[in-house]
């Protein structure tokens, strides 16, 4: 009886995820809006605000009032986390790269026919769908995000979509996320590739095509 072939995951091309321009811009912003630049920050914050990243943090917000966000992104660079992948769009593309082969390695790794799948049927939607990798799922953009892949277990991948006032069925659940005001409001369960069928396609190409405008 012949082996089994092993599996070749696709080597995809990925998108610049649209938080990357959002860093630039407001990197871009900061001397003008504070004064400083932000290496400035970093460096003032490491001789000022504490030894923690928790302790420099509350002491952006609480000494410079500094926002959650611009504070949560000092601190970390600080403490010398955070990276080039925030705001290069060369360095968030290799990371992105890594974020797929981390996501589907070890326990994952039987999942990767399944995302290869999605990616395939996502992209075929239309030239302008773009995939931008996060650390735990790959949302699929137009506009907005219209949709993601997520390998929720070792056994089963969760395709999001935004559907708003789409009643849920058997197959299409819930996320409870139109009422938090989240993109995501339903999601596919998916353990097999067998599984990703015209009911799939459907729903995809309306969440899709909803994002037209």
């Amino acid at each position: 009886m012949a082996a089994a072939t092993e599996y070749k995951p696709k080597k995809w091309t990925y998108g610049v995820h649209p938080g990357v321009k959002m860093m630039q811009d407001w990197i871009a912003a900061l001397p003008a809006k504070t004064g400083r630049s932000l290496q400035q920050w970093i460096d003032l914050t490491k001789k000022q605000g504490g030894k923690t990243e928790d302790q420099r943090r509350d002491w952006l917000k609480r000494e410079h009032k500094f926002g959650t966000n611009a504070a949560w992104t000092i601190a970390q660079r600080a403490s010398g986390r955070g990276g080039d992948e925030d705001d290069d769009p060369d360095a968030y593309v290799r990371s992105a790269h890594k974020y797929v082969e981390d996501m589907y390695a070890g326990k994952k790794a039987a999942l990767r026919p399944i995302f290869d799948a999605l990616m395939r049927e996502g992209h075929a939607l239309g030239n302008d769908v773009r995939a931008c990798p996060c650390t735990t799922m790959v949302p699929l953009y137009r506009h907005h995000v219209f949709a993601q892949i997520k390998p929720t277990t070792n056994t089963r991948i969760d395709l999001g979509l935004c559907l708003r006032g789409v009643k849920p069925t058997k197959r299409l659940l819930g996320t409870g996320g139109e009422a938090k005001g989240d993109r995501i409001t339903h999601r596919i369960a998916i353990s097999s590739v067998e599984e990703i069928d015209d009911e799939l396609r459907k729903w995809l190409k309306r969440a899709y095509e909803a994002d037209a405008e």
